[in-house]
């Protein structure tokens, strides 16, 4: 194997929802450094446009897609998109998601039903759309990799988030189900999830106030704290950490993994 040419992703073209900031636009900022051109997409357009610029001032090809991914038909047009633009579809990256915060029996039906269908059903019609064009005959055609977020809360539980622990396990089965048809079929197409613990992103932040609106903890900074010092590294996560796991799962230098779940914590799950 040429090690320095197995991690590179010279000549594809990658997809990458909620991509306007957070961990998505470090994703994709990642893989256009790996030398992918990368189809931005989030609902946030001025944001979006912004991160491809980004992109494009350090010399990376980007185009941005407004995309609400339970939309189907919006999926259809963002793969297509991708194709005609940037000329295939190599790799998809589901990053879209939400969170809510709620003992179980605060939760309405209506949120969790939301939550359900930008973590599920987002991922379930990427998947879906991505495989169908990347696949042999389809639009794209040569095979692929498929990278979904999921979460340590895919994982394991906590008090308050009972929608999200839902949507993130989904995530992480609905991966491993993709993987084994994928690889039946003889697609050339591999998915794997990965399921980062807490990143310093507004998503992060936001995970932690839960636990003070919630009442489960005084003020923010004893939670922060608390849960720090549960990373046994010490530190929370970095949106580069888990964009440099993406690029690996998506680069041929991972072309024999397929159906894991690779765990992005600080040893947060391991002890």
């Amino acid at each position: 194997m040429d090690y320095n040419r197995a991690f590179r992703l010279d000549g594809k073209v990658a997809l990458v929802t909620g991509a306007a900031r957070g961990i998505g636009a470090a994703i994709a900022t990642a893989l256009a450094a790996g030398g992918a051109a990368v189809l931005v997409t989030d609902v946030l357009e001025s944001e979006g446009r912004q991160t491809v610029q980004r992109i494009r001032d350090v010399g990376g090809r980007a185009e941005f897609f407004k995309h609400d991914v339970t939309d189907e038909a919006q999926w259809e047009a963002a793969v297509a998109s991708a194709v005609k633009q940037l000329g295939g579809l190599d790799v998809l990256v589901n990053n879209a998601g939400i969170e809510t915060a709620a003992f179980l029996t605060q939760c309405s039906l209506e949120d969790f039903k939301r939550v359900m269908d930008v973590n599920v059903n987002g991922v379930f019609l990427g998947v879906k759309h991505a495989v169908r064009a990347m696949a042999p005959g389809g639009a794209a055609g040569k095979g692929g990799a498929i990278v979904n977020l999921s979460s340590v809360a895919g994982l394991i539980g906590t008090s308050g988030h009972i929608a999200y622990h839902t949507s993130k396990g989904a995530v992480r089965l609905l991966t491993k189900a993709a993987a084994i048809e994928c690889a039946q079929l003889g697609t050339g197409i591999r998915v794997n999830s990965v399921h980062p613990a807490i990143v310093q992103t507004d998503m992060g932040t936001n995970f932690i106030q839960h636990f003070v609106d919630l009442k489960l903890v005084p003020d923010y900074d004893t939670a922060a704290s608390a849960f720090r010092a549960a990373h046994p590294l010490g530190r929370f996560g970095e949106p580069d950490d888990v964009a440099a796991a993406v690029l690996y799962l998506a680069s041929d230098a991972a072309r024999w993994v397929t159906g894991i779940e690779l765990v992005l914590d600080g040893g947060y799950t391991a002890a």
